[in-house]
C-alpha cells in the first residue's frame, strides 16, 4: 500500500510518500480500506518529534480515518457493534491513518452518519471523541445546581476542536463563547451557533464573557493554549467553573492564584486521548453514537471541511494546518 511517513523530524517537507506492506488486523480490531484521513494538530506534533508514538501504535502519522471495512481479527465481534464487512465507517486509530488501510479497535469505529461523504466522515472521530470526553465526561457541562443550562468558551473556535465544541454543545442548548484570531473567525464562530465571537487580538475575553453573563463568568472553559491564559481563564470562570486543558499550544507552565481556586471552588483539569486505552474510547464511541450521532444524521451538526489534499501533498495539507488560516478540519484523500 502506499502511506505517508515521517523520513525525520522536521518541517513538513519530511512528509514523503512510501510503500509500506498492508497491515494486519490483530484480535478485536478490523482492517480498514481507507478512503480519507483527516489531519490534527497531534500530527504536527509528532512530525516534529514532540508527540512519541504510543507503544505499539504505527509510526505513521494519522489519528482518524474513513472508508470501508475489509477484514476483522481474532476476536473483533462485528454483530456486537452492529457492523459487517463491507460497512462504511469511520474509525479513531492510535497512529498509521495517513495510509491507503489502517487497522483499527472494532470499539473505536462508529457507522458514517447520515449521508456523509468519506472526507465529511474523516472529519469527524480525533476532534469528537476529544471534545466528548473533555467538555461532557470530564468537565461535566450540563444543568448547573440553580436549573439553568451551564455556558462554555471554546478557545480557538475555528479550530478542528472549536468547530466541534461549538456546535455539539449549542445543539444540546447550551450558551457558547468562542475565541478566533481576526473579526471574520469571530464571525464564523458565530456562524457555527456561538452566541459571540471574541477576537482576542482586539478584545479581553474575561471582560467580554463577564459582561455577557451579567458577571458571573462561564461554567466551563476548553482550552488548546495554557501558558498565560490560564489565569485569566480562571478569572472567566463562575464559582464552580472547571478549566479542562487539551494542549499546551501557549506553553505547559502557568501562574495560578490558588486563594481564587479554594475561594471559589475552582477545577483545573486536562486529558490526552491518545494514550487511553480501547475500552476507555470505547465508552466515548457509544456515547458519540447514542447522543451525537444522531445530530449529526438530521443534519443539526454539520462536519466543517476546509479543504481536503491528495495523500502525496500531505506536505502541503500540513503547511495549511501550520498556518492556521483554515476554519474547520483538512482531510487526505487516498
Amino acid at each position: 500500500m502506499k502511506a505517508i511517513q515521517i523520513s525525520q523530524f522536521g518541517g513538513p517537507e519530511v512528509l514523503t510518500v512510501c510503500e509500506r506492506d498492508k497491515p494486519v488486523p490483530k484480535p478485536g480490531e478490523v482492517l480498514i480500506h481507507v478512503h480519507a484521513a483527516g489531519i490534527n494538530r497531534p500530527d504536527v506534533l509528532q512530525r516534529m518529534g514532540h508527540y512519541p508514538v504510543p507503544p505499539g501504535a504505527s509510526d505513521l502519522p494519522g489519528l482518524e480515518v474513513a472508508g470501508t471495512i475489509e477484514g476483522f481479527g481474532d476476536g473483533a465481534t462485528l454483530s456486537a457493534a452492529n457492523l459487517t464487512v463491507g460497512d462504511a465507517v469511520c474509525a479513531l486509530v492510535q497512529g498509521g491513518g495517513y495510509a491507503q488501510y489502517c487497522t483499527a479497535p472494532i470499539a473505536q469505529c462508529l457507522p458514517i452518519p447520515g449521508s456523509l461523504s468519506m472526507v465529511e466522515a474523516a472529519s469527524l472521530p480525533e476532534t469528537f471523541f476529544t471534545v466528548w470526553s473533555n467538555v461532557f465526561d470530564r468537565a461535566r457541562l450540563g444543568t448547573h445546581a440553580s436549573g439553568r443550562l451551564e455556558t462554555l468558551l471554546v478557545q480557538g473556535g475555528t479550530s478542528g476542536i472549536g468547530v466541534t465544541a461549538i456546535q455539539v454543545a449549542r445543539a444540546r442548548g447550551h450558551r457558547v463563547f468562542a475565541t478566533a484570531g481576526s473579526n471574520d473567525k469571530a464571525r464564523a464562530c458565530e456562524a457555527l451557533g456561538a452566541e459571540r465571537g471574541i477576537n482576542y487580538r482586539s478584545e479581553d475575553f474575561v471582560a467580554v464573557v463577564k459582561e455577557l453573563t451579567e458577571g458571573q463568568g462561564v461554567d466551563v472553559v476548553l482550552d488548546m493554549v495554557a501558558g498565560d491564559y490560564v489565569p485569566r481563564e480562571l478569572k472567566a470562570l463562575a464559582d464552580d467553573g472547571r478549566l479542562v486543558l487539551i494542549a499546551l499550544l501557549g506553553g505547559a507552565k502557568a501562574e495560578a492564584d490558588l486563594g481564587q481556586i479554594l475561594r471559589r471552588r475552582l477545577t483545573i483539569t486536562g486529558s490526552t486521548l491518545r494514550p487511553r486505552d480501547v475500552a476507555f474510547k470505547g465508552r466515548i464511541a457509544a456515547n458519540l453514537r447514542e447522543h451525537v450521532w444522531p445530530m449529526i444524521a438530521s443534519g443539526a451538526i454539520k462536519p466543517v471541511v476546509f479543504r481536503s489534499f491528495p495523500l502525496a501533498e500531505a506536505a502541503e495539507a500540513h503547511r495549511l494546518m501550520e498556518s492556521s488560516a483554515h476554519v474547520g478540519k483538512i482531510v487526505l484523500e487516498m
